[in-house]
């Protein structure tokens, strides 16, 4: 008989192997809402890259299935670990390696913290712009998800901002892909590949990605609107204003109220507004210059009082602040209130009107509240589902993955497929893409140790 923790031990120094009792909950799930929780056979938290290698090396002669663990905070179970098997948590492996300001690059390991790094970048008044809502998120988990978040609307998603990897395949073999430069020609891009595949193609130990000038001054502006419609097709004249918005979300009245009754905010908008408003509009702007911040937030207004707004507010920086942590926070608020799932569907942002027309058709047939907000610049649609019979929640669930494919979307625009929505996107993917992609996992991991379960059953 084989003993598993000693040659495990052996790899990364016994201590740093939790067995049995040893094992505490987190290890077992992620925060997705409809995500059984798993305890793993072994937790095993390696120091360097070669630690990493050396357990994957075990892992894939024993045919023990592998779960990366980051911080834990991913919506989609990718992080649920296999019953009986290993979770590589990358806790140890936090270091910010090096800060390259000729070349605004950061080099980091996977388990440093988003608040970790903005904390670092600060002094060197360089900023990396992806935040997806959550600053105790690693970057090793916002790789493998490509996650985005409320800025993506001027600056991209993860893997707009990661310029190489240093990765471990299941065999234990290590890789370098990409590099300090922003773009090369020479065979797969092997980067872009690993980014988003959710720890099913291999481990990322380290990562290359793009710093920017820090802009010293911000505005927020608020804008409610009498019609949901109005708010959808605002969005695209202010991207074509050429402003360029940090952040551009509607939020509805319903999340928006919950939202601010959470942290106490007021947000001075009038009663009368209030209750005639259906939706809201936040544009937050960013510049180096703060004259010519204010000349956009005046132009911004003008605009959106053309669009149909109701009333046009710029924010105090604190409650700009709190409004945006506010609506950073939504997902543990609908938790708190009940939600029983969840969505990030993302569609081309010019078809918003007509999915969201739909999303209250598909609620009202299902007696299911729906109920969010979105990245409405990018088209990233956030929705939580009040729906807590499982027959009936996976139509609506379904209902929407559907209308959102048709509109030319995709079923999730920054959460991941895991395994918590792996059923919907098997059943309405095309067969010929996951056959390829299921060639692909097999050629990165042959015997399928990596995140078993994840995308593909």
């Amino acid at each position: 008989m084989i003993d598993v923790a000693a040659l495990l031990g052996d790899a990364v120094s016994p201590e740093h192997v939790l067995i049995g009792d040893a094992i505490g909950d987190d290890y077992g799930h992620d925060e997705a809402l409809t995500a059984t929780p798993e305890t793993p056979g072994f937790v095993v938290r390696p120091g360097s890259t070669g630690e990493v290698s050396a357990l994957l090396q075990i892992a894939n002669e024993h045919h023990i299935p592998v779960t990366a663990r980051g911080s834990g905070t991913g919506l989609s179970g990718a992080a649920v670990p296999r019953a009986g098997g290993m979770v590589v948590s990358f806790e140890r492996m936090n270091d910010i390696l090096e800060i390259d300001t000729e070349n605004h690059i950061a080099v980091v390991q996977p388990g440093v913290t988003l608040e970790q790094l903005d904390e670092v970048t600060a002094a060197y008044r360089l900023v990396y712009p992806v935040f997806p809502g959550e600053y105790s998120a690693s970057l090793g988990g916002n790789v493998a998800t490509n996650a985005g978040g409320m800025r993506a609307v001027k600056y991209g998603v993860t893997r707009h901002q990661v310029l190489g990897l240093e990765a471990v395949l299941a065999s234990g073999d290590v890789i370098r892909t990409g590099g300090r430069f922003v773009k090369a020609t020479t065979g797969y891009d092997l980067t872009q590949l690993i980014i988003g595949s959710e720890g099913t193609l291999a481990l990322v130990t380290e990562a290359i990605l793009k710093l920017y000038p820090r802009p010293e001054h911000q505005a927020t502006v608020l804008a409610p609107f009498p019609v949901l419609e109005d708010v959808t097709r605002a969005v695209p004249a202010i991207v074509a204003s050429g402003i360029g918005p940090l952040i551009l979300e509607y939020i509805d009245t319903r999340t928006m109220s919950v939202i601010t009754a959470n942290v106490g905010l007021d947000l001075g908008v009038p009663p009368d507004i209030k209750e005639r408003a259906l939706a809201y509009l936040v544009v937050m702007m960013e510049n180096a210059h703060a004259d010519r911040l204010d000349e956009d937030v005046q132009a911004l207004g003008e605009q959106l009082a053309g669009l149909g707004a109701l009333d046009v507010y710029v924010l105090p920086a604190q409650a700009a602040a709190q409004l945006i942590e506010a609506r950073e926070k939504v997902f543990w608020v609908a938790k708190a209130n009940g939600a029983d799932d969840i969505v990030d569907i993302v569609v081309p942002r010019s078809t918003i009107p007509d999915f969201m027309a739909k999303v209250a058709e598909i609620g009202q047939t299902h007696q299911s509240l729906i109920a969010g907000c979105g990245h409405a610049g990018d088209g990233n649609i956030h929705l939580s589902v009040f729906q807590p019979d499982p027959e009936q929640r996976y139509k609506v669930m379904r209902g929407l993955f559907e209308t959102g494919m048709a509109l030319g979307g995709a079923i999730s625009g920054e959460h991941g497929v895991g395994k918590e929505k792996k059923r919907y996107y098997l059943e309405l993917e095309d067969p010929t893409k996951v056959d390829l992609m299921r060639r692909i996992k097999a050629a990165f991991d042959p015997h399928g140790i990596l995140n078993p379960g994840t995308l593909f059953d």
